[in-house]
């Protein structure tokens, strides 16, 4: 049963997660973006199927390979995530398309480590995919705070006061 509860987790912190990153959100520079990726591993290595017992080293390569996978997927993430300021002075971050491409990849790759996994007759725990998972969101977490970073070096000047506030309506006679 564990691992149908794992499953259920990644299923719905990776729903989570993909739609919140699709829409245009201020960013919160105060908030623990790295919270959520610690919980995924803890409760990943929690689990004592991480590693195949009859075949340890395959395993374990197809785990570094997963945590490769989930690395590199948080790079490509972080990189084609859009930031912006707003006129207002606070940052906003969205997903593009590339980052959707970013995704698809990476699914696909896990796919075929997944399939080669099958293939030499190992034993594959959800816990290897939510390690990936949160190796994923911690490096893609770790690129937005530096962005953000400099972003916040770069940003323009706050706009003298009052130089936003619309011109009152005319009235007519």
């Amino acid at each position: 049963m564990p691992g149908l509860v794992n499953a259920l987790v990644i299923a719905a912190v990776a729903a989570i997660v993909i739609a919140r990153q699709f829409r245009a959100r201020a960013i919160d520079t105060d908030r623990r973006w790295w919270l959520l990726p610690v919980i995924l591993a803890a409760v990943a290595l929690r689990e004592p199927g991480v590693l195949d017992a009859h075949h340890r080293v395959e395993s374990a390569a197809l785990l570094a390979v997963e945590l490769l996978i989930g690395l590199a997927t948080g790079v490509g993430w972080g990189w084609t995530t859009r930031i912006w300021t707003a006129p207002d002075g606070v940052l906003w971050t969205k997903s593009t398309k590339a980052s959707i491409a970013v995704w698809a990849v990476g699914l696909a790759l896990r796919a075929g480590v997944f399939a080669l996994g099958s293939a030499l007759g190992l034993h594959q725990d959800s816990s290897a995919l939510m390690l990936g998972l949160a190796g994923t969101l911690l490096v893609r977490g770790v690129i937005l705070a530096r962005r953000v970073r400099s972003a916040d070096a770069v940003s323009p000047p706050a706009p003298a006061y009052g130089a936003d506030e619309q011109p009152a309506w005319k009235e007519r006679v």
